[in-house]
């Protein structure tokens, strides 16, 4: 009997914070562990977009916190340490409109956050905040906050203390009284650990990797996660970061197909058994979606809202086909197919030769670092046979930044680009023409 369920009980596109929904990554699970157990150096998750790098650093903040669920998940309660490290936490996950160090220390000493701010970690008793005193000089001018603890009746004991106009130096202070303070205050904790998502959208990283250089003690750890590249930006910008990353270096591959299928039996028995996918159907998920957690969610998710709509709880392949018809007319996923017909915009051949760049290499998807890359040359003739005759004229917009970009330069290698999002590329594939 048909039973209307909310999709997003067993599948979701958002961060996985929640131990029970996360599978798979067992590898990656115990380098977490490893590296915070270690008195010293930086957390750094990077990987293509897609592939869970934010749910990750999610378990990496819940094992800092002392909660080892994942861990025993994974198989691995024999590697937990017998008193592991535990740290005060800082989630902060960056946005575009960070544009350079000095923006994002400002935005971690003013987040207000309840659950991962800075702030939080101020003691409410005897608190009070004084603005900082701000320079006459607009680019200098800071809009911190000072924090002054103490007991009401006692002597007022500065924790932190501002550096007027050095930026860094105030954020060090922050930094090393909100430790101390709640030291004073709760059970002891070994460190603080400030984990800094979304790393790869900060527009200019000058000086990042000196201040984190600058930070990083047995009592302060940094955390980032973002794409590979942006790990370069770090290490150029102060070469012993490399040291620092040497056991901390957690690259993020796409799934194996038994990771991705896990994701579907996780789903059905958060559902408590409401929702059941054909294993044919979960096969070919597992396919269509190459290795990306993001995408097989909302594939999954999208079958479930199917489902709904027409009354069943049974996604078999006669199902699923309409789901994917659904998908493949643009009908299913609104911000995937916004980037496409950003991309693509009125031409019938860009499409076509967006599909042709897509599907080109699909064999090594889930195995070669360079997933994703394509090269120009491999198309032509395909693309000629199809009555494509002028790649050239077609290939600005993939590459423009105010249409997307779809694509974007490989390296310095002539020809040569790969998809700016991954799981773009396999809605591409997947979608096809209409």
């Amino acid at each position: 009997m048909f039973e209307f369920v909310d999709p997003e009980i067993g599948f979701t596109s958002s961060v996985i914070r929640d131990p029970k929904r996360f599978v798979g990554r067992s590898d990656l699970i115990q380098n977490c562990m490893n590296a915070l157990n270690a008195r010293e150096g930086l957390i750094a998750v990077y990987g293509k977009r897609g592939v869970g790098k934010s749910s990750l650093l999610r378990q990496v903040q819940q094992m800092a916190n002392g909660n080892y669920d994942i861990a025993q998940k994974a198989g691995l309660a024999h590697l937990i340490p017998k008193h592991p490290r535990r740290y005060y936490t800082v989630y902060y996950a960056c946005d575009s409109n960070i544009s350079n160090t000095d923006d994002l220390v400002r935005r971690l000493c003013n987040d207000t956050d309840t659950e991962d701010g800075l702030l939080r970690l101020v003691p409410d008793q005897g608190k009070k905040l004084v603005e900082f005193s701000r320079s006459e000089d607009a680019s200098a001018g800071m809009d911190l906050k000072l924090v002054q603890w103490g007991v009401k009746g006692s002597d007022v004991e500065k924790y932190g203390s501002v550096v007027p106009n050095d930026l860094v130096q105030s954020f060090r202070n922050f930094v090393s009284g909100a430790l101390d303070a709640n030291n004073r205050i709760w059970s002891k904790r070994d460190a603080l650990l400030l984990l800094l998502d979304e790393f790869d959208v900060i527009r200019n990283k000058d000086g990042l990797g000196s201040l984190i250089k600058s930070l990083t003690s047995p009592t302060v750890k940094f955390g980032v996660c973002g794409i590979g590249q942006d790990l370069g930006a770090l290490i150029s910008d102060h070469k012993s970061v490399a040291r620092l990353i040497e056991q901390g270096a957690i690259y993020v591959k796409p799934m194996s197909p038994m990771e991705t299928r896990e994701i579907f039996v996780t789903a059905e028995a958060l559902f408590g058994g409401k929702v059941k996918f054909d294993k044919k159907v979960v096969d070919q998920i597992v396919d269509l979606s190459e290795g990306f957690p993001y995408f097989a969610q909302l594939i999954g998710k999208s079958s479930v809202q199917y489902g709904n709509e027409i009354g069943t709880n049974e996604i078999d392949a006669k199902i699923f086909g309409e789901v994917l018809d659904k998908i493949r007319t643009g009908r299913s996923f609104p911000n995937l197919e916004d980037a496409y017909q950003l991309a693509v915009g009125s031409s019938k051949e860009r499409a076509m030769l967006l599909v042709l760049l897509a599907e080109q290499q699909s064999e090594a998807t889930l195995y070669n670092d360079d997933i994703g890359n394509v090269v120009l040359q491999k198309t032509r003739s395909t693309a000629q046979g199809l009555g494509i005759e002028y790649i050239d004229q077609l290939m600005p917009r993939l590459v423009e930044e105010r249409y997307g970009p779809a694509l974007v330069k490989h390296g310095d290698r002539r020809g040569v680009y790969e998809f700016a999002d991954p799981v773009f590329r396999a809605y591409v594939k997947l979608r096809k023409l209409d």
